[in-house]
């Protein structure tokens, strides 16, 4: 970038923003109090050593993102890593499926948000409407979009605080529930012999637990698109990535132990269904009113972060994209004031309102968050494998002299490795050897793979378009602009 070009605002945040935008954008309280205890009915008892199992996979990626971002500070990110790492073509592909994702973060989050609040009102009065959910999901979109409307610094520090009252409430409330179990606690839950639920013992339950928490660390990427923004981001990202993903990972350990010995290891498989579906809720609530409210105010919280984070990151790749030619110019138009990615966020606005209530109007809120998580964590999980292999290739086409047999061979493979249970479990892919916990996805779920497929379909089609008609803006994909 020359210097009179004007971009977005340098050096505007620092390491700390950065970890925050990584954590908040895997939502660590949402993830805690829905996704994970998903994988109860397979681990059982021995999901807190199926959160260890999956966090050790997601760590290798994490790794070979890290690695990446030492030497590509760019706002396309994964996009532009995989152009570089691999080929021009493959990073413009990432790059459209990685849009798709953090556009889908947004309605994905407010659709919890919105029945969360309506459904605990409704709980507390029972003549509060759960219809009117959609005012809150409408609500929560407009202050999101906003506070990202304002620049970095704001949404950053904003962030921040949201994201640190998440990490807050649950530790603090683990650490009651760890004392409250007393004799109870027992580090027999990190060992196979606890996984006992029903057709799933020893292994065979740890690894499939641990689908369901490998993807509550979705997200951990998100510093990278924050690059141009950042203070010395060759050093910040890739320490704000490593940081934010193991402070996650000892978080989602504490509160599955917590919970399990809390709520007993023996009948650990149904904890998913207690409280009415709401188990957090329920554990909350045993100790006091209090901690209720405050684990209801998380998990609030944790939407928002999380949404100012997805937020952050689309309109910071729809910005490099259309800089380089391969998405519309327009979205490369920067708010005079802010420096804010303007029509990007007009975009995510139109689009996370348009997606969350047509959805929810049509399938109810619940089965809406659904089928956008489905549709999400299909392409996710490929960008996240494709990121993997564009580690090797880096190191192998670019620098080869720094190249080292395990950080840039052996890790990006064994993350790769790690993934694929989590990319078939997502799209419903049965009949796997092994992976027999693996169920076909149910309709309307099933849509939201269909529709990510489509649009992938559309992407090949438009890559053959732009590589007919502007192949100098594909191979832009894998400019830097440092």
């Amino acid at each position: 970038m020359s210097p009179t070009e004007v971009g977005l605002e340098r050096n505007a945040i620092g390491l700390r923003d950065v970890v925050f935008q990584s954590i908040c954008s895997m939502a660590p309280g949402a993830a805690i109090a829905a996704s994970i205890p998903f994988g109860s009915p397979l681990a059982g008892g021995a999901l807190p050593l199926a959160v260890l199992f999956a966090f050790v996979g997601i760590f290798f990626t994490a790794s070979s993102i890290g690695q990446l971002a030492k030497h590509i500070p760019s706002s396309g990110s994964v996009g532009t890593y995989s152009a570089i790492g691999l080929r021009p073509w493959v990073g413009f592909l990432v790059g459209w499926g990685y849009a798709a994702v953090e556009v889908l973060i947004v309605p994905l989050v407010m659709l919890q948000l919105g029945y969360t609040v309506a459904g605990e009102w409704n709980s507390k009065v029972h003549s509060f409407p759960l219809s009117s959910w959609w005012v809150f999901t409408t609500i929560g979109t407009l202050l999101v979009c906003y506070l990202v409307w304002l620049g970095v610094r704001t949404s950053a520090k904003t962030a921040t605080l949201l994201g640190a009252i998440e990490i807050a409430v649950f530790t603090v409330l683990s650490i009651v529930l760890i004392f409250k179990a007393g004799g109870h606690n027992t580090l027999s839950v990190f060992t196979p012999s606890s996984a006992n639920a029903t057709g799933f013992h020893g292994w065979s339950g740890v690894i499939a637990g641990s689908v369901f928490t490998l993807l509550a660390f979705s997200g951990f990427e998100a510093a990278a698109p924050m690059a141009e923004e950042t203070e010395n981001p060759k050093r910040n990202i890739p320490k704000a990535i490593m940081i934010a993903t193991v402070a996650i990972g000892i978080l989602y350990a504490l509160s599955t132990y917590a919970a399990d010995v809390a709520y007993g290891p023996s009948k650990f498989a149904g904890f998913d269904t207690s409280a009415n579906g709401v188990p957090w809720d329920g554990l909350a609530n045993s100790i006091s009113i209090v901690f209720w409210a405050l684990v209801l105010f998380a998990i609030i919280n944790s939407t928002l972060a999380n949404a100012i984070a997805g937020t952050n990151v689309f309109t910071r790749t729809a910005y490099a994209f259309g800089r380089a030619g391969v998405f519309p110019s327009s979205l490369a138009k920067l708010n005079a004031k802010h420096r804010s990615p303007q029509n990007a966020l007009i975009l995510q606005l139109v689009l996370g309102l348009v997606i969350a209530l047509a959805l929810g109007a049509k399938y109810g809120p619940t089965t809406a968050f659904g089928i956008v998580a489905t549709g999400l964590v299909v392409v996710v999980v490929v960008v996240y494998a494709l990121t993997n292999l564009a580690c090797i290739g880096y190191f192998t086409k670019h620098r080869r002299e720094e190249r080292h047999p395990v950080l840039h061979v052996l890790v990006p493979v064994l993350g790769f490795l790690f993934l694929v249970p989590g990319f078939l479990n997502s799209a419903g892919i049965t009949g796997v050897p092994g992976l027999k916990f693996i169920a076909a996805l149910p309709t309307p779920l099933s849509y939201g793979a269909w529709a990510m497929g489509i649009w992938t379909l559309v992407g090949v089609g438009a890559l053959f378009y732009l590589r007919s008609t502007a192949p100098a803006a594909v191979e832009a994909v894998a400019l830097v602009h440092e």
